[in-house]
């Protein structure tokens, strides 16, 4: 079955990623543009009007931080180049967007910085759409790889629990998690996930939780209000079925299911969020390389 809360736990796993991916060079790998620390401090100050720390703003973060760096490109590198994110260089940046301390950093960023999960990001529209089928054509398109290197004694997946959300979650991200990031001028669509699994455990939600257990990400749609709220329609699949619900996400990380009594903006919102969107990709390389 779906969770009723995906859209928070979407990118939940999505933490930040270090500078070189650590597995062995191949010839049709492509020369990476690596981001710094200083350029990612930058994107990330740009971001404003919600709280970054919040396990489920987490998703809203990265794809800010992403576009923000992914239009630079596209501006001044004729190359094309595909981007690869450090963790260490994401972890250092947080830290000194948000001035958090080391201990005080949220666990969907601590973790995948401790366990060196580098992103890599890929924008080249070509090489990734065939064709736009239904719905309005994307600004950007980027392919986006979450995963570190295979060495000795490394697992394959880690999980965390994260009792600070609202609700609490328990997310599970194996060692590569891809997925398509689709950016339109009013929404934002995450789809072709995998490798990413998560469920809430507190709360109304915890409890259907109880009896569903853990869910694999399939894909999530999000919009935003202009007062910081953000609604997001997401899907997964548990045993063969799937189910789509909707989550309204306030600029704090509250995460509530459905949309609340008296916000018309929401509702319009969500009503766009179901509107048919569908794109003939290209294959998803394997690998980010």
């Amino acid at each position: 079955m779906r969770i009723a809360g995906l859209g928070v736990l979407v990118f939940a796993a999505f933490g930040p990623p270090s500078s070189s991916p650590g597995e062995p060079a191949r010839a049709e790998r492509p020369p990476w543009r690596a981001i710094t620390t200083a350029r990612l401090l930058q994107a990330m100050t740009s971001v404003q009007g919600y709280e970054l720390a919040a396990t489920a703003n987490g998703p809203r973060f990265q794809a800010d931080v992403i576009l923000d760096l992914v239009r630079e490109a596209q501006s001044v590198d004729p190359e094309r180049r595909p981007l690869l994110i450090g963790h260490r260089e994401w972890y250092e940046a947080f830290l000194a967007r948000t001035g958090l301390t080391p201990s005080q950093a949220p666990v969907y960023v601590r973790r995948p910085y401790e366990m060196g999960q580098e992103l890599a990001v890929d924008y080249r529209k070509d090489r990734i759409v065939e064709a736009v089928l239904k719905g309005p054509p994307p600004r950007t398109v980027a392919d986006v790889w979450n995963f570190w290197a295979r060495t000795p004694g490394k697992p394959d997946a880690y999980s965390y629990d994260d009792t600070h959300a609202r609700p609490a979650l328990r997310v599970t991200s194996k060692r590569l998690v891809r997925y398509r990031l689709v950016d339109y001028e009013d929404r934002l669509w995450y789809t072709e996930v995998s490798g990413l699994y998560g469920r809430p455990t507190s709360g109304a939600l915890g409890v259907l939780f109880d009896i569903i257990g853990e869910a694999r990400v399939e894909e999530s749609r999000s919009a935003f209000a202009a007062d910081g709220f953000q609604v997001v329609r997401g899907r997964a699949t548990k045993w063969g079925l799937n189910r789509t619900e909707t989550v309204t996400v306030g600029p704090d990380g509250q995460a509530d299911r459905g949309v609340p009594p008296g916000r018309p903006d929401l509702l319009a919102l969500e009503a766009r969020l179901r509107e048919t969107l569908a794109i003939r990709f290209r294959p998803f390389p394997k690998e980010p390389w």
